[in-house]
């Protein structure tokens, strides 16, 4: 544990996840002391904080108390989907930078409540309704198939395409096992024109000064097909569906009174020729999705998230083009097993921006039911469309996890 003095900034991290070990390098780098905070003391970001905090980071009282015994300075849930509330409520409670009023996050972070606040400020929404345990949501409000996930997950955590009503009590039970406010959604499934879109962009005092679109990837061979399995950027989504969503993105930050933040922003373009904003978080995506854009656009949205978080200069984050065409493989198996080893094409090696490999040979993997079981990732660059095209459709063909 290193120690402080009086005048270095302390920034809270909430969550000891690797997609801590970014925001932490950035902060450190800025000559921050940061403390990271959950309940479990053996999360892998804790080894390179300076101070650990064991306290649970969806009790917003107990994380308070924690953040005012250790005169914080700023505080963070970045790629943390239950700690983004809590970071939020802490911030304003201490009036520290925060990324806008804490109801607009509880807004934005609660599915339910997101998709009412769109139907009733006149954005595309598909028809949703929320429920809590012990409600039966009634088959005939909806256009079959739906979608039904916990109100407060991510990550594709507890998330089933239901097709049939009789199958419907199933996925609920499932959803309600993911859902820590015991409560679920229904809504129509969007059947997708192209690619949906999941990457981040980022806000200064509530202006849009970094959008990005791209293309997410998903395996239908694994055990949850709606779990993310790879991304590409530039989106080969439509430019006018690219700048409608860009519009309506930044009127419903100046509705919410959102303030500078970095957002993880999922969206589609619908076979019904309507553009769709699926989920909106304050908080950078998993997956390592700001990493990917700093490879590709050389923007690095991840220090400006710690410098606003402690109260220090922004500096520049502005729009910037793609240096080339990028990918991100998330590395899994498709089922469990034993990890052997990561082999990728040699042909692939000059491609290769940076590996990172989570598991050693021995260990126990799964099935990648969610984004939690990822092994890995690969981070690619090409110089054409078509190479990165072929690469990611034939994911198999150059990258292999052997599993026994």
């Amino acid at each position: 544990m290193s120690k402080t003095n009086d005048k270095q900034k302390k920034l809270m991290i909430l969550g000891g996840s690797r997609y801590a070990l970014p925001v932490i390098e950035a902060a450190h780098k800025l000559g921050i002391y940061v403390i990271t905070c959950d309940y479990l003391p053996d999360n892998y970001a804790h080894r390179f904080s300076d101070e650990y905090c064991n306290v649970s980071i969806i009790d917003k009282e107990a994380t308070l108390e924690a953040a005012k015994r250790l005169m914080i300075d700023g505080i963070v849930s970045f790629a943390c989907d239950p700690g983004v509330v809590t970071a939020a409520y802490v911030a304003e409670k201490m009036g520290l930078p925060n990324v806008g009023p804490y109801e607009s996050v509880c807004i934005l972070q609660n599915k339910g409540r997101f998709r009412s606040f769109l139907a009733e400020h006149g954005f595309t929404v598909p028809t949703a309704r929320q429920y809590v345990r012990g409600d039966e949501a009634d088959p005939s409000l909806f256009h079959w198939p739906v979608i039904v996930k916990p109100t407060d997950s991510a990550g594709s955590k507890g998330v089933t395409r239901v097709d049939r009503p009789e199958d419907l009590p199933a996925a609920v039970s499932h959803a309600l096992d993911f859902s820590h406010c015991d409560e679920f959604i229904v809504e129509d499934f969007i059947t997708q024109k192209g690619f949906s879109s999941d990457t981040d962009c980022f806000s200064v005092d509530g202006e849009l000064r970094f959008v990005s679109f791209n293309n997410q990837r998903f395996d239908p061979d694994c055990e949850n097909p709606y779990a993310p399995a790879g991304f590409s950027w530039p989106s080969s989504m439509s430019e006018e569906h690219q700048e409608e969503l860009k519009n309506e993105l930044q009127r419903l930050l100046r509705l919410l009174g959102m303030r500078t933040a970095l957002y993880n922003i999922e969206c589609r373009e619908g076979t019904d020729g309507k553009a769709y904003l699926m989920e909106v978080s304050p908080r950078g995506g998993g997956n390592r999705l700001a990493e990917c854009l700093r490879h590709a656009t050389g923007v690095d949205l991840i220090e400006a998230v710690v410098r606003d978080a402690v109260g220090l200069p922004l500096g520049d984050v502005s729009q910037k083009p793609y240096r080339g065409h990028f990918a991100e493989v998330i590395l899994h198996s498709e089922k469990p097993g034993i990890f052997e080893s990561l082999e990728t094409d040699p042909s692939l090696a000059e491609n290769i921006v940076e590996r990172d490999l989570w598991v050693e040979p021995g260990d126990a993997v799964g099935g990648f039911s969610a984004a939690n079981e990822s092994l890995g990732t690969l981070i690619l660059c090409f110089d054409s469309e078509d190479r990165l095209v072929e690469v990611m459709q034939n994911v198999r063909k150059y990258v292999h996890v052997n599993v026994k």
